[in-house]
C-alpha cells in the first residue's frame, strides 16, 4: 500500500461514461481526475477493483440522477462505503457557474473528503422496482388529468358547459355521450380526445391493478 490507506472517490455520473476522479486520505492527500469509465457494471467493476488494490479503504460518493441506485450497490458488494448525494444537498461555491464533468468529479471527491456530503437512503432492487411501477402510475394519473383537461378546455371554447354538478361523474358522461357537433372536423377532434381519455383511464386501471400486488409481496 501506498502512504494513504484510504481514497475519497467520486463518480460524475453520465448516461455513457462516468467522469471518475479521487481525493486520497489525509489533509495534504492528492485530489485528481482518474479519467472516464464506461457505464457499465464491467468497466466499473474494473475501476473498484483497480483502485481496491492501491488503498486499503474506498470511500465512493456520487450525485442522484437518472442512472439509478445500481452503481452504489455494486461498490457496496465489493464492500466499500458509497454514498448517493441529492443535488441540493451539494455545497456550492458563489459564482461557481461552469460545470464539467471532470470538474465536478473532482469538486465531489474533494468535498466527500472533507465530509460535507450527506447521503440519501438508497433502495434495493426490490424497493427500487416498486418506486418504478409507482411513479409509472403516477405519470399514468397525471396523463390522464391533462387530457381530461384537454377535453374540457376544447368544450368550453365551443360553448359546452356542464353546470349539473362535478365532472367525471356517471351524470357528466352521459353528458359528454350526448355531445355532438356540426363541423366533421371538430366532431373527430372531440371523438379523439374521448377515445385518449378512455385509453389513459385503462392504463391507470391496469397500474393500479399490478401496484397493489407487487407492493403488498414487498412490504409483506
Amino acid at each position: 500500500m501506498g502512504e494513504y490507506s484510504e481514497a475519497f472517490v467520486a463518480f460524475d455520473v453520465a448516461k455513457k461514461k462516468h467522469a471518475v476522479a479521487i481525493a486520497e486520505g489525509g489533509r495534504t492527500g492528492e485530489v485528481r481526475f482518474v479519467g472516464e469509465v464506461e457505464n457499465s457494471p464491467a468497466a466499473i467493476e474494473r475501476t473498484i477493483k483497480k483502485l481496491g488494490r492501491k488503498y486499503d479503504r474506498l470511500h465512493v460518493c456520487f450525485e442522484a440522477g437518472p442512472t439509478g441506485y445500481g452503481l452504489c450497490r455494486q461498490v457496496r458488494d465489493r464492500g466499500h462505503d458509497c454514498i448517493v448525494v441529492a443535488p441540493a444537498l451539494i455545497p456550492k461555491r458563489p459564482g461557481e457557474r461552469v460545470k464539467t464533468n471532470r470538474r465536478d468529479a473532482v469538486t465531489l471527491a474533494r468535498l466527500h473528503r472533507a465530509g460535507e456530503l450527506t447521503g440519501v437512503w438508497v433502495p434495493d432492487v426490490i424497493h427500487e422496482a416498486v418506486r418504478d411501477l409507482v411513479q409509472a402510475r403516477e405519470a399514468a394519473a397525471d396523463d390522464l388529468h391533462r387530457k381530461r383537461q384537454q377535453l374540457l378546455s376544447f368544450l368550453v371554447r365551443h360553448g359546452r358547459i356542464y353546470e349539473n354538478g362535478g365532472h367525471w361523474t356517471l351524470a357528466h358522461r352521459r353528458w359528454l355521450a350526448r355531445q355532438s357537433f356540426e363541423h366533421t372536423a371538430q366532431q373527430i377532434v372531440f371523438q379523439e380526445k374521448i377515445d385518449a381519455i378512455e385509453d389513459a383511464a385503462q392504463r391507470l386501471h391496469r397500474l393500479d391493478e399490478r401496484k397493489r400486488p407487487a407492493v403488498a409481496v414487498q412490504f409483506a
